[in-house]
């Protein structure tokens, strides 16, 4: 009995290692996060070849295929941040909020719009050609809506996300926060809760993940959904990490975010009577 003992005890401290290694293999990779997508133009959904997408983390980057396609594997958990580049488009930042061990996918869409202005430019003209002359043209800008909104103005440029001022939601006729953005992309509403009104849900967010929303620049999670729409000046929103902006990135960008800026402003703290 005791030969048997002796022969048999390597063998099982040699199985009980291997298995100590596999559980220690798997739980580092476990750990790791993986992002895989597609480059997208966005006025014609076509995949772009040739995008350069690098990772802020580690400095790495991947050039996508004729698929658009693009992989990053053993990232960390938390907010890794990436950059996409594109000949003849603006660049574009991407933030996404990896849990552990999750496997992401990210549709980054890039227009061209801005980009085919700019590539607009008059040759020159030949020696002895006359300049014709052209009637003038009135350009009309956007109305600004003032020093209180600059941030919101400066993000709308950007075009990243989708946003709606008091004229658009007059004009809509929108009764409530949901009116206002249930013709947006991206954008669904749950009215299965059994409440008196429907919850506001992003097509790419995880079952049951509500977005979170910001009121004058403050999270507000309890009056954000409730916001009288008489109320809102301005509103953006943001339907997944790939859209949201650098200050407003988190834990819960993969839910989405929707940014509400009302008429009045925050409430201001009281004057102490002395």
């Amino acid at each position: 009995m005791t030969m048997l003992t002796h022969r048999c005890f390597p063998r099982i401290a040699f199985m009980c290692a291997l298995g100590l290694a596999s559980a220690f293999e798997l739980g580092a990779q476990r750990r790791d996060g993986r992002v895989v997508g597609a480059v997208v133009d966005r006025s014609t959904g076509q995949p772009l070849a040739g995008v350069t997408v690098v990772s802020l983390h580690d400095g790495k980057s991947f050039t996508t295929d004729t698929a658009g396609a693009f992989r990053f594997e053993k990232l960390p958990v938390g907010i890794v941040r990436f950059l996409v580049r594109a000949p003849g488009f603006p660049q574009k930042g991407l933030v996404v909020a990896l849990a552990e061990g999750e496997w992401m996918e990210q549709r980054v869409e890039l227009d061209s719009t801005p980009a085919s202005r700019l590539a607009d430019v008059p040759t020159p003209r030949a020696a002895g050609e006359r300049a014709q002359m052209l009637a003038p043209v009135l350009v009309a800008e956007e109305a600004s809506l003032g020093v209180r909104y600059a941030a919101f103005e400066r993000r709308r440029k950007t075009g990243a996300g989708q946003y709606a001022v008091r004229a658009d939601i007059e004009k809509a006729g929108s009764n409530n926060l949901q009116d206002v953005v249930r013709t947006m992309r991206g954008v669904n509403l749950d009215c299965s809760t059994g409440g008196s009104g429907c919850t506001i849900r992003m097509v790419r967010a995880p079952m049951r993940c509500l977005p979170q929303y910001i009121v004058d620049d403050n999270v507000s999670n309890d009056f954000g959904p409730t916001v009288p729409v008489r109320d809102i000046e301005a509103l953006e929103v943001y339907t997944g990490p790939a859209d949201v902006p650098g200050e407003y990135a988190g834990t819960n960008a993969g839910c989405g975010v929707i940014v509400i800026w009302t008429r009045s402003g925050p409430p201001r703290p009281k004057k102490k009577k002395p």
